[in-house]
């Protein structure tokens, strides 16, 4: 028999990409919780939304008694929770829908997983988990050496992170206060197809296809780890199924890159399958601006525990990975201009 999973935010990025994964490659059941908020959108969903398996939801999670309803409806074995406001300037000019989403949301969501959890009873009780999908941010920032592990300390930068590394305590909590069956993941920054327009390497492919300056903060130089997000999917999946009670597991692609080399390899792709009409290189178009308030310096991820535990690695290099995002996004500008809605490229969180 299929299992049946609740899943929230599966009209984001990362979420409509697991919704996709899993109505293409498994059996299961999706129940798709979103609120729908800028960011989210059916459109993601690449026709998995078709499928008779596929239940969705316009829905806000911080209303517990319709979270409960729908929970006791569908009878999950999994809740895998995804739902959250993830950009960090963003968060620097509005925290409050941060607070709101990421931390009051989790909470909504632990107290109807732990009604629903007590309900159950034999082989489904001792099945069901609780999936909090979280990020590295909540770690802080590196120097020049070391990764970030599993028991690395948290020590959040912005509003956005601080509003995760909250959501993540309260995980833990429930674990150990209630005995709810958890497991967190933790990534790093997720890249891909179906990238909602605000995040760097979707912003920096359509203003160079536009013609416009391709804004990078600072020098350029801070680092991040990229994660391919069909690889990230496959990670959530093998944690919620395999993974051990009350464990946390580090997500990464093992792709530390500057944001300048980032934005220069998109550059130099672009100059290969889509040159400028006067022939100039697309690096003509970078411009250096003021950074952002609390940027974090370097990201990056030790992922040998998922690795070594659960038997999974990332099969997208950076080079790989980068080179079918830029084809995608040139091949479905229309999706592009769909959800963008009233956001145009504009910086955000200058403040």
């Amino acid at each position: 028999m299929s299992k049946t999973v609740f899943l929230t935010g599966g009209a984001g990025f990362i979420g409509s990409a697991l919704v996709r994964y899993l109505i293409n490659d498994t059996d299961v059941v999706v129940v798709n919780v979103d609120k729908l908020t800028y960011a989210g959108s059916l459109h993601s969903l690449g026709g998995a939304d078709a499928s008779e398996r596929h239940h969705f939801h316009q829905q806000d999670i911080v209303d517990t008694a319709i979270m409960q309803d729908l929970v006791d409806q569908y009878q999950p074995d999994y809740i895998m929770h995804l739902a959250a406001e993830s950009h960090v300037d963003r968060s620097i000019d509005g925290p409050g829908e941060f607070i709101q989403t990421n931390i009051v949301g989790t909470y909504s969501l632990l107290q109807v997983a732990l009604n629903y959890y007590q309900s159950l009873e034999g082989d489904k009780r001792d099945a069901f988990k609780f999936h909090h999908i979280s990020t590295d941010e909540v770690y802080g920032s590196l120097g020049d050496t070391g990764l970030f592990t599993e028991t690395t300390r948290y020590k959040p930068n912005s509003p956005y992170s601080a509003s995760k590394a909250s959501s993540d305590h309260l995980v833990r909590a429930w674990n150990k206060t209630y005995k709810l069956p958890v497991v967190i993941s933790n990534c790093s920054n997720n890249y891909g197809p179906f990238q909602f327009p605000e995040k760097l390497i979707p912003l920096v492919i359509n203003k160079a296809l536009a013609g416009e300056p391709l804004p990078i903060y600072g020098k350029g130089d801070n680092i991040r780890d990229w994660l391919f997000v069909d690889d990230h999917v496959k990670a959530l999946w093998k944690i919620v199924t395999e993974g051990e009670n009350g464990e946390v597991y580090n997500v990464g692609g093992h792709n530390e890159k500057t944001n300048i080399e980032v934005v220069e390899t998109i550059c130099a792709i672009l100059d290969e399958i889509k040159p400028r009409d006067d022939a100039a290189p697309y690096s003509k178009q970078i411009t250096f601006v003021a950074d952002r308030p609390g940027h974090d310096r370097r990201y990056a991820i030790d992922a040998q525990k998922i690795a070594r535990e659960l038997g999974w690695t990332p099969d997208e290099t950076f080079k790989s990975g980068i080179q079918k995002t830029v084809q995608w996004y040139l091949d479905n500008t229309e999706w592009v201009a769909t959800v963008s809605g009233e956001y145009r490229g504009d910086r955000l969180g200058a403040k």
